[in-house]
């Protein structure tokens, strides 16, 4: 790309309208005392068109992937822009290694046409998570695979299994996770990102099975247990307004809670079942120009999540009544904003701010917040160990949950300013040191929202990305505030990042 202008100056400005012919030649044309005038005298000859598009490089990757997500296409206006949006996407895939990516033009003057060749190299994009923690006061071990360049169409073709099909894009996830007869969790997940093969429109789907007991087996009398259940379908799709980086994904989830004697420590009743049926939609924009260590542009989303008012849609009253009827049907509403702006300072050297809010909301004041999704503040932010509904919310330099109420808060901000150095480009093992200021925050009453209340922190850190564990990282962090109940700083904390994805 080093060949192709960017920004707005004048070869930029010719080059995004097709004159990839055009010659600028700067004349010296009086020169007097201490000035000198210039004369841009330029030659704009003909616009060209693109004549031929091809890849070259992708031994993996199906050609189809590839060229749909290319934005010059044959018998078009040649766009600087056009190419440098190619780029972006080649890479965003993440098949790829984005410093490899490379694009040749081939002018071709006597007939006003240009060929156009994308270079791309192959890198591994499968996962492997292995890892061990500390979960509930015993270990927990956790297997996860990742086959991020999927082949659906290939599973019965025995000549694709190398060691898996591959090719088409796809995402499938398995995960499990377990301690023993105390806790075990099991997830599938499974992504087309370009459903019907003509547009962007991608179809998700996921299953999940949460178990927690007290550690007996079943049919025992002094069991207790608690399992969550759940099952989604979710839908997502480029839109072009009010550009073509913003996107739409609408998700229907039902989740079951089935309560076995189980004290939750926030319901009433401890034998029963609670529904969840609710609605998400998630408004995004991301234009950074890669995935692991974006220099340039922003990424945010707007995130809806509503069940149906149902006690409101049937009138029923439920003053006095129990934690069983009140939570038969799970009623709320959640929003959460995340913005994240990325800034090169100098090479290999960039700067994120980042700011994100979070707030549970409820229909039926005779039923209040609901005790599921609600928000856990503090620590690494790894969901490790999380059975009963909660969503946690890192904030380094405090220990793990140590923010939040005993049963969570409805409403929690944060922000960051982080400085990132680049260490090593190389995509099989891609490492970056960083520098961290943040603050942030939960509050479980409306009234005591305060964005300037915050609990704040800095420290440094170190990722390493590799394709086949996903991102590892050490952060050691120092809270300058304490955490609800003690009366000195938080101090030192060491929080760990293990196979995150993106």
């Amino acid at each position: 790309m080093d060949n192709i202008p960017n920004g707005n100056d004048v070869s930029s400005l010719y080059l995004d309208n097709g004159y990839l012919f055009f010659q600028l030649n700067p004349v010296e044309v009086r020169v007097e005392n201490d000035s000198i005038d210039y004369e841009m005298r330029i030659s704009e000859g003909r616009q060209a068109t693109i004549n031929a598009v091809s890849v070259s490089g992708n031994d993996r990757t199906n050609d189809h992937v590839v060229m749909r997500e290319l934005r010059t296409r044959p018998g078009a206006l040649f766009r600087r822009s056009d190419v440098q949006r190619t780029y972006r996407e080649l890479a965003q895939l993440g098949f790829f290694d984005p410093q490899a990516l490379d694009v040749s033009t081939l002018p071709n003057p006597q007939n006003g046409t240009v060929d156009i060749e994308y270079k791309v190299v192959e890198k591994s994009t499968s996962q492997l998570e292995l890892q061990g923690g500390w979960g509930g006061g015993r270990v927990v071990g956790t297997i996860g695979l990742n086959f991020n360049n999927f082949s659906a169409r290939n599973i019965w073709n025995k000549k694709a299994w190398r060691p898996l099909p591959s090719g088409d894009g796809q995402t499938i996830s398995l995960r499990a996770q377990t301690n023993g007869s105390f806790f075990q969790s099991y997830s599938v997940s499974f992504t087309e990102p370009w459903l019907g093969g003509k547009k962007a429109n991608s179809l998700t789907l996921s299953v999940f099975h949460n178990v927690q007991t007290n550690g007996l087996p079943k049919g025992d009398a002094n069991r207790q247990a608690l399992q969550i259940t759940s099952i989604s379908a979710g839908l997502g799709r480029r839109l072009k307004w009010p550009d073509d980086y913003f996107t739409l994904y609408t998700a229907l989830e039902y989740q079951i809670f089935n309560l076995q004697k189980y004290q939750t420590g926030f319901l009433a009743f401890n034998d029963g079942r609670a529904n969840s049926l609710n609605l998400k939609f998630v408004l995004g924009r991301n234009n950074t120009d890669v995935p692991i260590f974006p220099t340039k542009g922003s990424n945010f989303s707007l995130t809806l999540e509503v069940t149906p008012p149902f006690t409101l849609m049937n009138g029923q009253d439920l003053r006095g009544a129990d934690d069983s009827e009140k939570y038969r049907w799970i009623e709320y509403h959640k929003w959460k904003f995340s913005g994240s702006w990325f800034s090169q300072i100098a090479k290999n050297f960039v700067l994120r701010t980042h700011m994100e809010f979070g707030v549970l909301g409820f229909f039926n004041p005779d039923i209040g917040l609901p005790p599921f999704e609600r928000f856990f503040v503090g620590g690494d932010g790894l969901q490790n160990f999380v059975i009963d509904g909660r969503e946690i919310i890192g904030l380094r330099g405090y220990p793990n949950n140590s923010l939040s109420g005993s049963n969570g808060d409805p409403l929690y901000t944060k922000f960051i300013f982080e400085f990132r150095y680049l260490i090593s480009p190389n995509p099989q093992a891609q490492i970056f040191a960083l520098a961290f200021a943040e603050g942030g925050n939960s509050y479980r009453q409306f009234e005591q929202f305060n964005p300037f209340l915050i609990k704040r922190s800095a420290g440094i850190g170190i990722r390493i990305f590799m394709p086949m564990f996903g991102l590892l990282g050490i952060d050691f962090g120092h809270g300058f505030d304490p955490i609800p109940g003690a009366a000195t700083p938080s101090g030192w904390q060491t929080h760990f990042i293990i196979g995150q994805q993106f």
